[in-house]
């Protein structure tokens, strides 16, 4: 059996390798992998087209500043796709993407199912991609609980909930197992985590800001301490940033120690997205903070969610603040981090929520095993 992926950005990767791993037990030696996918994908045998780094941009601006490219790009994605001709194909996440090589396999080749693995975010902005999906998705699959129903509603195709690889990611299974515990964790020396996102521009727009908070914080919490995970790739640049703050936070690398930070700090301040689950999970209290591009930024009109976290969707109401453009202000983050530090009912209130979080997410099955079926079930009906 062949199973075509196309994959775009790190998170994807995750999941794409999770559900290889899965289909490769179900069906031996005669699976293959194929298509567009990152590093972990890789070490699961597929040989990407190109580098996933490509299409690692964020923002209506950078988009159009590489728009040939990425058409490029687009049509020998699908090329490859109908000259393989595979069981099925699966798009995860990405879906400025993904979702044009799923449209165009769909136009030219109606017998290859398609599965969508990681729904666009119809519940935040542009509810109308959900009933448009129907003409080229057979089935979506869903990492937040409440994406089922939301797709339903707005005429969306068929979706089912297998739960979220986070659940069952190595590093954070041990944090998932920890009780949640009202109390900081070091009083008399808080950590605060910083996390200024994955990608170049949005670490461009929000790392200054998150240095200014700092500083504050430590005028309030003289004995703060700070860590800072960051991806290898953008690790230069982090460091080239935080040498000119007052105060420096220690720079780690890796997942390993991405969690090991996870599992000592206090607080945390984040860029908005999937970290915030994360964060959640493990239940880490934090502010959310994010600035769009400039072109990004005139559109933003089009956002009809009521929040843009994580969190906020799961538990159903403003449990984590957030913070964006004119409100990214370091006085007022400062502020909020120093209570969420602190034995406070601010940070009782976010961890009560993060236990409902775990609840509403728990599954019975592990989301590649879940997946898998349903990725096979529908390539099996075409066979």
């Amino acid at each position: 059996m062949k199973i075509a992926f196309v994959v775009g950005e790190p998170s994807g990767d995750r999941i794409g390798a999770d559900l290889v791993r899965a289909l490769r037990r179900r069906i031996g030696t005669e699976f293959r992998a194929i298509g567009l996918g990152g590093e972990e994908m890789a070490a699961e045998g597929l040989e990407s087209l190109f580098d996933i780094e490509e299409l690692s941009i964020v923002g209506v601006g950078a988009i159009l500043a590489r728009l040939p490219q990425l058409m490029g790009r687009l049509r020998e994605t699908t090329r490859f796709v109908l000259d393989e001709r595979p069981d099925a194909l699966v798009i995860i996440d990405s879906p400025t993407f993904s979702h044009r090589v799923a449209r165009r396999v769909r136009q030219a080749d109606p017998s290859i199912p398609i599965i969508n693995y990681v729904p666009p975010t119809v519940w935040a902005w542009r509810e109308h991609r959900a009933a448009a999906m129907r003409a080229y998705v057979d089935h979506a699959i869903c990492t937040l609980p409440f994406e089922p129903e939301t797709l339903a509603r707005l005429g969306g195709p068929p979706a089912t909930y297998v739960g979220h690889p986070l659940m069952t990611d190595p590093g954070l299974t041990p944090l998932l197992a920890r009780d949640l515990d009202m109390a900081p964790r070091n009083p008399a020396a808080p950590t605060l985590l910083i996390l200024p996102g994955s990608r170049r521009g949005e670490v461009a727009r929000l790392l200054p800001d998150f240095g200014r908070t700092l500083q504050l914080l430590a005028a309030a919490m003289p004995n703060v301490r700070a860590l800072l995970p960051s991806v290898e790739r953008l690790r230069p640049a982090i460091e080239a940033e935080v040498a000119t703050w007052p105060i420096k936070p220690e720079v780690v690398s890796g997942s390993a120690a991405k969690w090991r930070a996870f599992g000592v700090a206090d607080a945390a301040v984040a860029a908005s997205g999937t970290v915030s689950l994360e964060l959640a999970l493990a239940g880490m209290p934090m502010a959310l903070a994010y600035r769009l591009d400039p072109i990004g930024y005139r559109f933003r009109f089009l956002i009809t969610g009521w929040t843009a976290a994580l969190p906020n969707y799961i538990v159903g109401h403003p449990l984590i603040a957030e913070h964006f453009h004119e409100t990214v202000r370091p006085n007022h983050l400062a502020r909020r981090l120093e209570r969420l530090m602190s034995a406070t009912p601010e940070r009782a209130a976010q961890i009560e929520g993060f236990r409902t979080i775990r609840e509403r997410m728990a599954v019975e099955r592990p989301p590649g095993e879940a997946a898998a079926d349903i990725v096979l079930g529908l390539a099996e009906r075409r066979g």
